[in-house]
């Protein structure tokens, strides 16, 4: 039961990374629903929020071993997007 239950959080990080493409970077748009990103993504590798005087911010970012996605919503809306890939050697 515990090498299924390892197997299925492997396969699913597996299927995570598969995801942060350039090609999805490109279907991110200003404005889009922290929703649907994460529908588009996933859910991040890591997420932090904040709120402030009644505005709300979140920066959540998509890490694979190939590159990184990374997401800045105001008020649960794309504000800001990257995408960075380590130099190649």
């Amino acid at each position: 039961m515990k090498l299924r239950a390892l197997l299925l959080a492997a396969a699913l990080a597996v299927a995570a990374c598969a995801k942060v493409t350039q090609a999805n970077f490109a279907k991110i748009e200003d404005g889009m629903s922290e929703q649907d990103v994460i529908a588009l993504l996933g859910t991040p590798t890591e997420s932090n929020s904040v709120n402030v005087l009644g505005v709300s911010g979140t920066s959540s970012r998509w890490v694979s071993k190939d590159a990184a996605i990374t997401v800045r919503f105001v008020n649960g809306r794309v504000a800001l997007k990257t995408f960075d890939q380590p130099p190649t050697q």
